[in-house]
């Protein structure tokens, strides 16, 4: 029950600026159109395999916009420390790894709307997709949603300054999204990007879907790669968690 307490509390925050979730989308619909239309001929190139590039790069801007507004919420717990909120939350009965879990809860909520919106936009544009891809692909930008809102977490509660996750967000965020299948297929790629991909969590996400989205799930790949993303997403809320008691020891 806490934990629903403090998600919709969070929830609420949410609700009533609607304006910045519409901010949020001004960058993946700038990606996806821009990109859709400036790069519509690279499926021509042999390897690409054809069909619509804005097809190919929907599931790309997705989790590229997964990583990023989760990115940003270790900002939120560090304004929750600033205010004294997350002092006073610690004086009550809740159970203490609800406070941090509902932040993750939150954002990966906003991410699951977020990635709905900018799939329906590319459907507007002419991308199609079967159902089943889909929901795997808002799936899976939902488990990197939860490993990047955990990683800023912890930032957040270790470093406890803004400057901090805004660079780790700089630093990340397109080195990740360039370094994986998003924009190109992964044939295409230097042998040594291809290596990195391997290891690229917003890879396994697009990995996950990838095959579920034109039309004939592998399931051994899915599995394999959508496994990854949920034990590294389980790895980093534990590793939140542990940041969040030694906060509590300090204070």
């Amino acid at each position: 029950m806490n934990l629903i307490y403090l998600t919709g509390r969070r929830l609420k925050v949410f609700v009533q600026q609607p304006a910045f979730l519409f901010v949020t989308l001004i960058q993946p619909a700038i990606w996806l159109f821009l990109f859709g239309n400036l790069f519509r001929r690279v499926v021509d190139l042999p390897g690409f395999g054809g069909g619509s590039y804005l097809t190919y790069l929907v599931p790309g801007v997705v989790v590229m916009s997964a990583v990023s507004s989760s990115m940003w919420s270790g900002m939120g717990v560090l304004e929750e420390i600033d205010r004294g909120t997350m002092n006073r939350f610690l004086s009550t009965p809740a159970r203490r790894g609800a406070i941090l879990d509902a932040v993750v809860v939150e954002q990966t909520l906003s991410v699951t709307i977020q990635s709905i919106i900018i799939v329906l936009l590319g459907l507007a544009a002419g991308a199609r997709y079967p159902i089943g891809g889909v929901l795997l692909l808002i799936a899976s930008s939902a488990l990197l949603g939860v490993v990047f809102s955990a990683l800023s977490n912890t930032a957040g509660m270790l470093v406890r300054q803004r400057e901090t996750i805004i660079g780790l967000n700089t630093l990340l965020l397109l080195p990740l999204t360039f370094l994986s299948s998003a924009f190109i297929a992964p044939g295409l790629m230097p042998g040594w990007m291809q290596a990195v991909a391997r290891g690229n969590p917003v890879n396994w996400a697009l990995e996950t879907c990838r095959s579920a989205l034109a039309g004939a799930v592998d399931w051994p790949r899915s599995l394999t790669y959508g496994g990854g993303l949920l034990v590294l997403a389980a790895a980093l809320v534990y590793l939140s968690g542990r940041t969040f008691r030694a906060y509590q020891r300090s204070v």
